[in-house]
């Protein structure tokens, strides 16, 4: 396309921005994505599934609960179960979920260069956590954070985790070289204050280079 062949950028919220990273990592041959912006991303996924009104969800979140979040059933029908990761329940998800553990390289023998590398092209990835965050737990996977293996109650910083530190997909590659924004603002789950797009979003748009 010729109107992004100088690259362009995304804007993703919630969940959007598993699927906006992975145009990013998968898309080879494709127009260069300059500023990677995240409003509350569950980016290392969501220990528990988020709370949901209606009764056809409700009946499908009991058939989920059980069949297990990992089966097949879930899997094929149920969009946060791609993203789900039950800290006592690693070797569950790093076998059966099909999304996030590709999208985040964990799989100790598939992962691939190439997903690091795209990531680490970007200008800046914009990582924005939310105080007040109930949809997202732990909050911090906002910011690539979440549990130790086998432990649902200590949250590791991104900066702690092993694909930070093993840099299974450029995230410490970026960071080191100043490319990575952790911002944090106030409000419940992607609410942001019209101040807080202007000042964290709006100049990511603006300038490629910044």
């Amino acid at each position: 396309m010729k109107q992004l062949a100088n690259g362009y950028n995304i804007v993703g919220i919630s969940q959007g921005n598993l699927v906006g990273r992975g145009i990013v990592e998968f898309c080879e041959g494709s127009p260069p994505v300059n500023n990677l912006i995240s409003i509350g991303a569950p980016q290392a996924g969501i220990a528990s599934v988020p709370r949901a009104g209606g009764v056809p969800v409700i009946s499908l979140a009991n058939n989920i609960l059980k069949a297990g979040i990992y089966s097949d059933y879930a899997q094929k029908r149920f969009a946060p179960s791609g993203y789900t990761k039950l800290p006592k329940n690693i070797k569950g998800y790093l076998k059966n979920c099909k999304f996030l553990p590709k999208l985040n390289n964990e799989r100790p023998n598939e992962r691939n260069p190439n997903y690091k590398k795209r990531l680490a092209s970007l200008n800046n990835l914009v990582l924005i956590m939310h105080e007040n965050e109930t949809v997202i737990k732990p909050r911090e996977s906002s910011w690539f954070g979440y549990y130790e293996d086998g432990n649902d109650k200590k949250v590791l910083q991104p900066r702690e985790t092993k694909l930070y530190k093993e840099d299974w997909i450029g995230l410490k590659t970026l960071d080191k070289a100043g490319r990575v924004k952790f911002i944090k603002v106030g409000g419940p789950h992607v609410q942001m204050l019209d101040d807080d797009i202007k000042k964290y979003v709006i100049p990511y748009l603006q300038d490629k280079r910044r």
